[in-house]
């Protein structure tokens, strides 16, 4: 195992880190992309062995990316536990499923499912931009929740009602997780956000979220691969690299949070978005033989 050969991920996981947390997006939905359609353009030696490899490596990396993230958000005293948890006892079972799942799905149709996912995620984050919801309205028999941020910022918002139909988003996402690495990050901030909760404590909420969902996610997808394959099954000269960058990265997002508009950096991600479903588009359908 060369230790030397992704050496360029190290800058590259710095930015992808950065982008994620200031968007609200999981890194493992840029860096999946990355290990599939990146990695055999630059020659054989930089494949990874399989399309569950990469998505668990993905998820792995990201999972150090959030921590990071989590880390910087802690510190700005901008999560929501309570609400957090309550999202947690549906996502961290059914990303497990998820990535039980994943083992017994052929690696085209693990990145046709990413192409759709990415092409839908891409839509809505055009025609649907983050919105801060109003503080100053208040909907009768809600209680109203007031965090103030360690720089004197102070968010009021009603605490959301999180029924059915937001259980049902929740477990999608977090199933689709498991599978192919993208889907409870995007999915919670705009759940959030779409029930009146600022942009600033969705983000931060949406970080606990993923992070905690994710390690269950990537413990089993770790299990899988080295029941398979051994510990040599994990790429670990790619994830010394990695985990470095995306803990920096972690640390600038929360950091840049506001100096950025926020509609502008959804905009240029599900641009990005657009290009990558149709590169691993084209990817599954060459696997699969369909011209």
């Amino acid at each position: 195992m060369d230790f030397t050969l992704y050496w360029f991920m190290f800058p590259v996981s710095i930015v992808v880190a950065t982008c994620a947390m200031l968007s609200g997006i999981g890194g493992a939905a840029l860096f999946t992309p990355i290990f599939i359609l990146v990695f055999p353009l630059l020659g054989e030696e930089y494949v990874l062995a399989s399309t569950m490899t990469a998505v668990a490596a993905a998820l792995f990396t990201q999972t150090f990316g959030f921590l990071s993230g989590f880390i910087g958000y802690y510190r700005r005293k901008l999560i929501d536990y309570q609400l957090a948890f309550r999202i947690l006892r549906v996502s961290i079972p059914v990303a497990i499923l998820g990535a039980v799942v994943a083992n017994y799905v052929a690696g085209s149709v693990l990145i046709a499912s990413y192409a759709i996912l990415v092409a839908v995620l891409a839509f809505v984050m055009w025609r649907n931009p983050i919105k801060p919801g109003d503080p100053e309205v208040h909907l009768e028999g809600r209680v109203i929740i007031e965090k103030t941020d360690s720089r004197g910022h102070t968010y009021s918002y009603d605490r959301p009602k999180l029924g059915l139909a937001s259980h049902a988003v929740t477990a999608v996402g977090a199933f689709l997780t498991g599978m192919v690495s993208v889907g409870i990050g995007e999915v919670t901030i705009s759940n959030l956000t779409r029930k009146g909760i600022p942009i600033a404590v969705a983000a931060a909420t949406s970080v606990l979220v993923v992070i905690l969902t994710i390690v269950f996610a990537t413990a089993t997808l770790f299990a899988e691969l080295i029941q398979a394959g051994g510990w040599t099954a994990i790429p670990w000269n790619l994830l010394v690299y990695d985990i470095p960058g995306v803990l920096i990265g972690g640390q600038i997002g929360p950091r840049l949070q506001g100096l950025i508009p926020q509609h502008r950096m959804r905009q240029a991600i599900s641009v990005l978005f657009l290009f990558l479903s149709i590169a691993m588009m084209f990817v599954a359908l060459r696997n699969t033989g369909v011209h």
